[in-house]
């Protein structure tokens, strides 16, 4: 078969790598399309994924991102016209959905945040099958006409499975020059263009960026902007932050704890057994809730809450096999190629 993937953000080619991998193991062509915003374009190039870079971000404005949305949806559209497609796949695309249910293609969403209403109501209608950890309810995607058997709960974490084959990068640290002496903080902002973090206020986030520096001598941060004004603004505040894209993974191996306004570095930092604490003034998600919960994720609402220790470096806790995501994103295009050959058979005179 022939797999489009579609990487619109960081995490998304964490996500695929290693089931592109397994994908093409098994003998399936695989086609990445990008789209050039935070570290995507340069995460594809560290993991030599080849892939085919289509628009951009359109910031934080609703008239910016229909134009790019528009755009980007164009060059899309011309693609899957000049070639065959067997099923495509993607984490929150705002463009392939469309494209793909225009274009007769199976599509298969995954996500792992339910409250992004805009959307949830147009990719959940359009998509084929849409993917969620089981900590989501089924009563919570009612609302966006998203329901078995297009609704499939994997147990879990994405997380779990994206790491089990890709383990981190031992060499981040010295590549950052970390010291190892030091307290390690890996420091994510807020998404601030998304739809779903509109209006939300930031002042929590500041706070935390001046109680770390006012523990310099004994902290040492790393911060990974999502934009260039973030970028701008943390180098102003005596923090690491990377010229070029990073293992992220590995960076959270390498710290004593992560701070991450955002879901997935904070839900990598869980499943690599390494502290997380999430400063997110938005509606909290089912994933993040189950996670405080338990005890393995803290909310954070002051930053005089953050233990600033090193902590101690164990084995990360079992992950979980990516065979089971590849199975439900194949398994889309293998059914609807039973049903043709059903049709063809009981239509043969």
């Amino acid at each position: 078969m022939r797999v489009w993937v579609d990487c619109t953000n960081s995490p998304h080619v964490l996500i695929f790598r290693p089931l592109i991998r397994r994908m093409e193991e098994r003998g399936h062509e695989v086609v990445v399309t990008s789209r050039d915003f935070a570290q995507t374009i340069g995460l594809l190039d560290r993991y030599a994924i080849p892939h085919r870079t289509m628009g951009a971000h359109g910031g934080g404005g609703l008239r910016g991102k229909a134009r790019a949305m528009g755009s980007r949806s164009a060059q899309l559209t011309g693609m899957v016209r000049r070639e065959r497609f067997d099923v495509a796949v993607a984490h929150g695309s705002t463009d392939q959905p469309l494209v793909a249910w225009l274009a007769g293609i199976p599509q298969v969403t995954m996500f792992d945040y339910e409250f992004a209403a805009a959307m949830h109501h147009s990719n959940g209608r359009l998509a084929t099958r849409v993917l969620v950890p089981d900590a989501i309810p089924e009563r919570a995607l009612a609302r966006y006409g998203i329901r078995p058997p297009k609704l499939i709960r994997y147990p879990g974490l994405k997380e779990e499975y994206y790491l089990a084959d890709d383990p981190p990068d031992p060499g981040v640290a010295d590549e950052l020059g970390l010291d190892p002496g030091m307290v390690i903080v890996v420091l994510r902002p807020p998404p601030e263009v998304t739809l779903y973090h509109r209006g939300v206020s930031t002042d929590l986030f500041s706070r935390v960026v001046d109680h770390l520096e006012a523990s310099a001598g004994r902290v040492q941060v790393v911060a990974l902007p999502r934009t260039d004004a973030q970028r701008d603004a943390l180098r102003t505040r005596g923090v690491i932050v990377p010229e070029v894209a990073v293992d992220g993974p590995g960076l959270i191996a390498a710290s004593d704890l992560v701070i991450s306004a955002g879901g997935t570095m904070n839900r990598e930092a869980v499943a690599l057994g390494v502290p997380a604490y999430s400063p997110f003034a938005g509606r909290l998600g089912a994933v993040d809730a189950r996670l405080i919960e338990q005890g393995r994720l803290h909310r954070l609402e002051d930053p005089a809450e953050i233990a600033l220790v090193r902590r101690e470096r164990l084995a990360p806790p079992p992950m979980r096999d990516p065979d089971l995501l590849v199975d439900l994103i194949l398994g889309v295009a293998e059914t609807r190629r039973a049903g043709r050959r059903w049709r063809s058979n009981t239509m043969d005179p």
